[in-house]
């Protein structure tokens, strides 16, 4: 027999408490996660005058009122009592002529040591607990703000990595593309032509503006695009396996994390070994991730070398290996390296790990 449930069994009236402080935080944590904007204040101001039980709260950058919730009162008196706190640093108790809530307690909102804000809190009544609870929801804001500030160097950093990426593309396989392209002009014009809209096509996708995420789908056309343009270079000296799980084609992951690994298998793996060789693309579901490995049967490498590559310490030409690298820690973590396995005359083998679902990974 089934026991209904009751509010006993949601545990005691603290455990309730509790409860409901953490979700009203939670529901305040969204906005403020996109920065101190006067959108982001207003979302987020019910829910923190909820967290203090108060009359009227309002948050403030530098120089303006961006929201407030509750009483309703001149926003210039409210921001002459924010400068003051923001110029001490500390959370500042105030008396003033309000006529239903004369106290007000103000406290700063901190981004790396430095005020950004503060947080403006009035009261019928005069509350060293109230204080206290002001400085700890400010405490909490900034963090939220901080995380905030987080997220934007990422993408920085992720669009700097990206723009470095797309740099090195260009001067070496262009020249060998439009080269290849040229060779069949005269002896297979229509040739020329389908290889000519394959180079506009994987150009188009490699040097787009929008979105630092992509599909593995995406990605995997591309790499066929290059592989035909290469192709067209090698000829029979190169040959091509790709194997792909249907379950993990509509994976998001970095824009250019497997184009370039498959670029570095032809460039440093095949174009030196006499005779040509093999790469071999293989995206496997493994459960919550998908398992994506390039390998090639070229000449291998040092794995010294590519250690230091990994490092930031290798040569300029390899800064594909590298780029991808830091791109896949910075967004899933330092346990989404890439894993190369290589040495001298043996080829290259990297792999490369894609969490399915990942927050903050979407087109």
């Amino acid at each position: 027999m089934r026991t209904p449930w009751s509010r006993r069994a949601l545990g005691s009236a603290e455990d309730r408490a509790t409860y409901e402080t953490l979700h009203t935080a939670s529901q305040a944590a969204p906005a403020l996660r996109r920065g101190l904007t006067e959108d982001s204040a207003s979302a987020a101001l019910k829910h923190l005058r909820t967290l203090l039980g108060v009359s009227s709260v309002a948050l403030t950058d530098t120089e303006r009122i961006l929201a407030t919730e509750g009483t309703r009162e001149r926003r210039s008196d409210a921001m002459e009592l924010a400068r003051q706190a923001i110029a001490a640093g500390t959370t500042q108790a105030f008396s003033t002529p309000h006529a239903h809530y004369p106290y007000a307690i103000v406290a700063p909102l901190t981004v790396e040591d430095a005020v950004v804000g503060a947080v403006v809190v009035r009261s019928a009544t005069r509350s060293a607990g109230l204080a206290r609870a002001t400085t700890e929801v400010a405490r909490w804001v900034s963090g939220q703000l901080e995380l905030a500030e987080l997220d934007k160097s990422r993408t920085a950093l992720m669009e700097a990595e990206l723009r470095a990426l797309r740099a090195q593309i260009s001067p070496h396989f262009i020249y060998n593309s439009l080269g290849a392209i040229a060779s069949f002009v005269r002896t297979d014009p229509e040739r020329a032509r389908e290889l000519l809209l394959e180079f506009a096509d994987f150009t188009r996708y490699s040097f787009r503006r929008h979105g630092e995420f992509t599909t593995l789908a995406d990605e995997l056309q591309s790499i066929e695009r290059y592989l035909v343009l290469e192709k067209a270079r090698f000829g029979d000296r190169l040959n091509v396996t790709v194997q792909v799980a249907p379950e993990v084609l509509a994976v998001t992951l970095p824009f250019l994390s497997i184009q370039p690994l498959v670029e570095n298998a032809v460039r440093h793996g095949l174009e030196s070994k006499a005779g040509g060789g093999k790469i071999v693309v293989i995206a496997l579901d493994a459960g919550t991730e998908a398992v994506i490995t390039v390998e090639d049967d070229g000449i291998g490498e040092d794995p010294d070398r590519v250690r230091r590559i990994l490092a930031g310490d290798g040569p300029t030409d390899s800064v594909g290996l590298g780029n991808v690298d830091e791109r896949m820690r910075t967004v899933y973590g330092n346990a989404y390296g890439i894993v190369v396995e290589t040495a001298p005359g043996a080829g290259t083998k990297v792999t490369v790990r894609v969490p399915k679902y990942a927050p903050g990974a979407a087109l």
